[in-house]
């Protein structure tokens, strides 16, 4: 699989020095923000884990290998193209195999971050159980590669046009710890409040890697969700995110709207509802977990040499 990953030069160098990587989805570039915000907001991220000490590593698929870092030309083609196609486990040897334009997802990302070593991912929100899922079966593929693939990932929280209580379920099935950061309450995405409590708050940067470190030596595999909310500044209030999911929900059922295209179709939907508010709340978490991400990479990196 080695023989799939190329490295930029930045990652490269980061590798060679020992310095802490973050990887870093590219759905969100291609499916999750419309252009021009989505590549500026992609380059912003990128930029706050530098001045954090870290270093970027945006994940693509690119004729037929895993991109591990792009330049600002492959930042800019995600954005643009109309043909990047949506990248979970299944399809990545689909698309590798087929050279064609691929945005990794939650998963499909941690499985190229675990191949090439990178220890914390920084995402927006996870995926997770759908709102109906007990008769439509739709559960994200995020859920089971964080029962099975060891990367922390950080977020704020699950989107909130999930069933956060049936997410969590998933979750604690299947050995997946959900730190919260700053609070006890499990963040929904746009919104700091769920109603649902995360298992652990741990704020710290080193309390969060001490834990990660002690999970993964005692040999437990799978990943750590890592849930640090929206700034408050920048939160929506629940009430009013729930009442323009049901709505986004209830049109993407009358249009047909099915699978992987109802997290874009909801989103892009939200945004029109909520005047573009959403979009702004969307890209203020992106960026706070970017830096909870390097300062978690550092503090994994320190206790690596200890």
């Amino acid at each position: 699989m080695q023989s799939y990953l190329v490295f930029s030069e930045e990652v490269r160098a980061a590798r060679v020095a020992g310095k802490p990587v973050v990887a870093l989805e590219s759905t969100i570039i291609s499916h999750g923000m419309p252009y021009p915000q989505n590549v500026q907001t992609a380059r912003e991220v990128e930029a706050i884990i530098r001045e954090h000490g870290a270093v970027p590593a945006t994940i693509a698929i690119m004729n037929g290998k895993i991109h591990i870092g792009l330049s600002d030309a492959e930042l800019e083609l995600l954005g643009q193209s109309a043909d990047a196609l949506k990248v979970s486990r299944r399809d990545l040897p689909y698309v590798i195999s087929s050279k064609k334009l691929g945005a990794t997802t939650v998963a499909a990302t941690m499985i190229c971050a675990e191949l090439a070593g990178i220890a914390v991912f920084v995402t927006g929100g996870i995926g997770g159980v759908h709102r109906g899922a007990e008769t439509s079966f739709d559960i994200s593929a995020d859920l089971q590669e964080l029962a099975r693939t060891s990367v922390a990932v950080v977020c704020a929280g699950a989107k909130s046009i999930l069933d956060l209580g049936l997410t969590l379920e998933y979750l604690e099935t299947h050995g997946v710890p959900v730190i919260s950061v700053g609070q006890a309450e499990f963040p929904a995405f746009f919104t700091r409040d769920s109603g649902f409590r995360a298992d652990f708050q741990l704020d710290s940067a080193t309390e969060q890697a001490d834990f990660i470190a002690t999970k993964w030596t005692l040999g437990l595999r799978g990943g750590v969700v890592i849930a640090n909310p929206v700034p408050v500044a920048d939160a929506m209030p629940r009430a009013e995110i729930e009442g323009i999911t049901q709505q986004a929900l209830q049109e993407a059922a009358q249009q047909g709207v099915s699978g992987k295209a109802v997290t874009p179709f909801l989103l892009a939907r939200i945004k029109e509802l909520t005047g573009g508010r959403s979009l702004v709340s969307n890209i203020a978490l992106v960026k706070n977990n970017a830096k909870v991400g390097a300062q978690l990479a550092h503090a994994l990196a320190a206790h690596k040499k200890s």
